[in-house]
């Protein structure tokens, strides 16, 4: 989300300058344009230097404040031409809202984004109506069409079943991590006896225990995905060591009647995602080993367990 909003605010602010440079403006009106390009230049350098550690709303909230921008870019007198091509930018709005908020974000996003460009178009009063439908049906047919292709690429790396990220997910969020370089850990949770839950309860029941997992409350910032039949992977950004065997601990008493068999490992410096992913699957490995229902650390050191 981070990235494609850098490289559309970036595309925003190229456009901005072409028109500028194509417009015959007063030194005033240049002065107002200026401010426009500078404040989307410098939402762009926020984004790729410290868009990560953003809150969503933040960015929702850029999303819509290039509304306002645009709507306001539009109201500088400019050629219609000009106008027009300022107002082809509410289809980035469309693409971000559509492609990354749910359904009722996005309607407000876009319907918001309308209002203030088209009551802008429309209150200029060179451009006539008839151009501002024609503009509205592009972008309506783009909504539906990135919502769409957003809500298919979603169930790609959803599980089908508990609704968690799925392995290729999982994957795609750890390199992430792994390359932000914070002291972060990655658990690895294996349910205890679950083929033997299915061979005798049947499958729904085993379902019904997979459900339950995946309905566990998680600390903040935290990622549980499915990483395979009655494997779970868990991300746990900002902790590390004591406090990361501690986070697992709290979500597997928050099962109880589950038997759950965790791996934790914590980010090192230099290590690939593969090699973490050894690690963490060695330390469950461990837990296993020692009779399960435990939650083993992969250190230099004997782990501690509690059970």
């Amino acid at each position: 989300m981070v990235e494609t909003l850098a490289v559309l605010f970036t595309a925003g602010t190229l456009v901005g300058i072409l028109v500028a440079l194509g417009s015959e403006l007063s030194p005033t009106r240049r002065l107002v344009v200026g401010g426009i390009v500078a404040s989307t230049s410098l939402a762009t350098v926020a984004l790729v230097t410290v868009g990560r550690r953003l809150p969503r709303r933040v960015l929702e909230g850029l999303v819509g404040g290039s509304a306002l921008l645009i709507a306001l870019a539009i109201a500088i007198p400019l050629e219609p031409s000009s106008a027009v091509a300022l107002a082809c930018l509410l289809a980035f709005i469309v693409v971000d809202a559509c492609y990354f908020f749910s359904r009722p974000v996005a309607v407000g996003h876009v319907l918001g984004g309308f209002l203030a460009v088209d009551g802008s178009l429309l209150l200029r009063g060179d451009v006539p109506l008839p151009t501002v439908l024609a503009l509205d049906t592009i972008m309506v047919a783009l909504a539906v069409v990135t919502y769409r292709l957003a809500r298919r690429a979603s169930g790609a790396s959803s599980d089908p079943l508990t609704g968690l990220p799925n392995r290729r997910a999982f994957d795609d969020a750890l390199q992430d991590l792994v390359r932000d370089g914070r002291t972060s850990s990655v658990a690895l949770l294996d349910l205890d006896h679950f083929k033997e839950i299915n061979d005798t309860a049947g499958h729904e029941a085993g379902d019904r225990v997979l459900l339950r997992v995946a309905e566990v409350q998680l600390p903040a910032g935290a990622l549980l995905a499915r990483h395979g039949g009655d494997e779970f992977a868990l991300l746990l950004p900002g902790r590390a060591g004591e406090e990361a065997v501690a986070t697992v601990w709290r979500m597997c008493d928050q099962l109880a009647g589950v038997g759950l068999s965790c791996g934790v490992a914590e980010v090192r410096a230099g290590e690939s995602a593969a090699q973490l992913m050894r690690r963490a699957d060695g330390a469950l490995y461990a837990a296993k080993a020692a009779g399960r229902g435990r939650v083993e650390f992969a250190a230099t050191t004997p782990s501690r367990g509690r059970r």
